[in-house]
């Protein structure tokens, strides 16, 4: 089964940018969850623009899924995962002004960066992922690095659906089959969709995570949280 991991940024992203704490985050989170979801996501960056430190330490003892915490791995991001201590910690390669993941690691050039922060969470019994795009040799060197899973970086995807989807996923697919043969499990995430969610789906096995934010907090608005996740679940074959 892959599992839906709702990303819940954007919610904190609302309640900045009125100060105070609506909407509450913790309970969107813990709303998620009651609706299906099987995991939440959140990425805290330096400056605090949405995801606060403080929130990743609220959530903690209260989520019952599976917490994924990304990012980029500076001093305060490693000190914060080691002392939350979720079930896993995705690597993105963005610097602080980023304003959202926009690539993959080059594992190549990071090897040794990356083996010395994998081995830092694996000591505190953290699941690891690197995000990565779809070529072979990135995903071989993940292996390499002693990483648990990697994250397929979907924008690409996302953004040729509609041109010619066949072409669209085969890179995806090959990526998924190669790191599975590499002792990897694949998540995937960014700009993935009701609409482009359950081809990807279907084409690109083995596939254990999917994390969702941006478009399933943006449907929300109109289907409402409670539906758009069960919308998302049904793109999974999974009924609740």
């Amino acid at each position: 089964m892959t599992k839906l991991s709702v990303n819940i940024n954007k919610i904190a992203t609302i309640r900045n940018a009125r100060g105070g704490n609506t909407p509450n985050l913790l309970q969107v989170a813990l709303d998620c969850e009651k609706f299906g979801a099987q995991g939440i996501t959140v990425h805290p960056r330096p400056d605090e623009r949405h995801i606060r430190y403080s929130d990743v330490r609220e959530l903690k003892p209260l989520l019952t899924t599976e917490f994924n915490i990304e990012g980029y791995p500076c001093k305060s991001f490693i000190d914060l995962v080691t002392e939350v201590k979720p079930a896993q910690v995705t690597l993105v390669p963005d610097p602080p002004e980023a304003l959202t993941s926009n690539a993959g690691w080059d594992t190549i050039k990071n090897k040794n960066f990356l083996i010395e922060v994998v081995s830092e969470f694996k000591k505190h019994g953290i699941r690891t992922s690197i995000f990565t795009d779809t070529r072979k040799e990135i995903i071989a060197e993940a292996a390499k690095i002693g990483t648990d899973r990697i994250e397929l970086y979907t924008e690409p995807y996302a953004s040729n659906y509609k041109l010619n989807r066949e072409e669209a996923v085969a890179p995806f697919a090959e990526a998924a089959r190669f790191a599975s043969e590499c002792g990897l499990d694949v998540n995937a995430g960014h700009d993935l969709s009701l609409e482009n969610l359950n081809y990807f789906y279907d084409k690109v096995q083995p596939l254990s995570e999917v994390s969702i934010g941006h478009a399933l907090i943006s449907d929300a608005l109109y289907l409402g949280l409670e539906e758009t996740i069960k919308q998302y679940l049904l793109q999974l074959g999974i009924r609740n």
